[in-house]
């Protein structure tokens, strides 16, 4: 069951004076880029939480967002009321003012406002974790139902690459035949005798550069393995997407062999189904 790299998840944590908030969004990439914002209170867990996020959504663009909301019982920021009534006394002995003016210029001076930095509850952080791998879980689940989406996509365009395929494969006789005509008619215009052994053994020679059962055998098995790569149980966009070269390796083939307008139509179709698959392997985890 293959996954797409675009996914949202989300999960919220009430616990007695804050609100935890995780977002997980995720775009594809070639490789896991992973963006991180969170409190510093809690960098001191970022390592780890990077390798359980790197372990769970293994590529994409990912950013994950961290938010705390903290009830008015809580505040870790203090006025250091001796230095500011320190600056009050020195600003007084140098200007004339009220005390309140005083406040309000010793209040912006350095260290008149101290932040405290607790140190992370483990116990809190316990159910911080927990709640950011429901986050993860949802971001999951919701990459799984887009991979649905674009596996529903895939096998409908595959199915299309092989009706075009088969009509390739009725058409070839009618190829060969207008390709045995067009030499025969260019031999008679010539109004010259010629060895019609030899003529013969050309135009076979000739008509076998043009075969092109090897390159539509080839391509009937890419695209039985493309459908059965779908199927395994582990996403694989990498793998997919070599297959679908492959695919291309051989249209490109038959439609320079073709030499025959119906059929070169026929390869134009393949091709852009073709396309339309590559830019949705994109999106493929």
């Amino acid at each position: 069951m293959i996954h797409s790299m675009t996914g949202y998840g989300k999960s919220v944590l009430q616990l007695a004076n804050k609100t935890i908030s995780i977002e997980i969004k995720s775009l594809n990439s070639k490789s896991l880029d992973l963006n991180m914002r969170m409190p510093s209170a809690y960098r001191s867990k970022e390592l780890d939480l990077r390798k359980s996020i790197a372990a769970k959504l293994s590529r994409g663009k990912v950013d994950f967002s961290l938010y705390v909301d903290t009830s008015g019982q809580e505040t870790h920021t203090n006025v250091n009321a001796t230095v500011v009534n320190k600056y009050i006394e020195q600003l007084e002995t140098v200007s004339t003012g009220t005390r309140i003016e005083f406040l309000q210029m010793a209040i912006k001076m350095p260290d008149a406002i101290s932040t405290e930095r607790d140190d992370v509850d483990e116990d809190e952080w316990g159910d911080i974790y927990k709640e950011i791998h429901k986050a993860i879980e949802n971001i999951s689940l919701y990459r799984l139902e887009e991979g649905k989406v674009l596996e529903a996509d895939f096998k409908k365009r595959v199915g299309i690459i092989n009706n075009l395929l088969e009509k390739v494969l009725k058409l070839d006789p009618e190829r060969i035949k207008n390709v045995r005509d067009r030499l025969n008619k260019g031999v008679c215009e010539l109004k010259e005798k010629y060895d019609e052994n030899r003529f013969e053994q050309e135009i076979i020679y000739y008509i076998e550069k043009f075969d092109i059962t090897e390159e539509t055998v080839r391509l009937q098995n890419h695209l039985e393995y493309f459908i059965k790569t779908l199927s395994s149980s582990e996403s694989n966009g990498k793998k997919l997407g070599f297959i679908s070269q492959e695919m291309g390796r051989e249209i490109n083939t038959i439609g320079s062999k073709a030499n025959f307008a119906p059929m070169q139509k026929l390869v134009v179709q393949m091709k852009d189904e073709l396309e339309k698959i590559k830019e949705q392997l994109l999106n493929v985890l």
